[in-house]
């Protein structure tokens, strides 16, 4: 990783507890913009929880998540209300499960994604009743910004379509396309490769790296395919049971024996080496 100064998101000391479980403990992090962090484990190392404690989800037991704003300058995560995390510090999220409103087209999905704009525009209903000025440039800001994205990630041939008519993969890539409706500068993924085909797998990749190569998202992803981490990721860390085993490139990882061990057990480790040997 490149010195501190260029993080844009600083994971210092994270430690989250419930009751007597140590869920992520003790981990510090440092993540850039424009760049894609990849995290990894089995089952249960604390991954999702780690990314419930950046989104405001949960409130960590000891630790701090600093974002470094471009415009609001340095953001404490834990101390911000949760729906501000998004409004303010510009960190979203997806989940392993597509939340996308299946009977709504994709994008009046993209639209929805900017209610806070246009609430706060339409003044809480008033503006919009009566059809003000303000209220039409923000609708009409948020209409372009739905085309955008979806030229962006070739979404605009299915717009009117309903997501929940949709392919599982396209859903991924308009849930993806929904969270950048919200000018994100940091977004985490989790599992946007979980039942995709090997070309909907692919087509994800392109996807992640034209988002931090063209618009220097910062992208954080957690996911279990392997082919999918090692061809996009510019950095990684490995967790195992709430503890970092590991940091670095794809070729460190794959060659720690730390990881090796956490993924496979010690003991077929040893098995094979022993065959090896005979």
């Amino acid at each position: 990783m490149s010195n501190q100064q260029s993080h844009l998101l600083e994971v210092k000391n994270l430690t989250m507890r419930f009751g007597g479980l140590t869920a992520i403990n003790d981990l510090s992090l440092g993540i850039e913009g424009g760049k894609i962090t990849s995290i990894i484990g089995p089952n249960g190392a604390g991954k999702t929880t780690f990314f419930n404690c950046l989104t405001g989800f949960y409130k960590p037991t000891t630790g701090s998540v600093q974002m470094n704003h471009p415009e609001h300058g340095a953001l404490l995560l834990e101390k911000m209300p949760s729906h501000l995390v998004a409004r303010k510090a510009s960190v979203v999220r997806t989940f392993q499960n597509i939340r996308l409103f299946p009977n709504m087209t994709v994008l009046e999905n993209l639209i929805v994604a900017q209610h806070n704009a246009l609430q706060k525009a339409s003044h809480f209903s008033l503006a919009g009743l009566l059809g003000l000025a303000s209220y039409r440039q923000a609708s009409e800001a948020a209409m372009e910004k739905a085309e955008m994205w979806l030229t962006r990630l070739k979404l605009r041939d299915i717009a009117n379509m309903p997501t929940g008519n949709l392919s599982y993969g396209t859903q991924r890539r308009v849930e993806i396309a929904r969270a950048l409706c919200v000018d994100p500068l940091l977004i985490c993924l989790d599992e946007p490769a979980a039942g995709l085909n090997p070309r909907e797998s692919a087509e994800l990749n392109d996807l992640l790296l034209y988002l931090t190569r063209e618009h220097h998202k910062g992208v954080m992803l957690i996911e279990h395919d392997m082919n999918v981490v090692m061809k996009v990721s510019d950095h990684i860390c490995v967790l195992n049971f709430g503890n970092k085993i590991a940091e670095g490139t794809p070729e460190q990882i794959q060659n720690n024996p730390e990881v090796i061990k956490a993924y496979l057990g010690e003991e077929e480790i040893e098995d094979t080496t022993e065959e090896e040997a005979a």
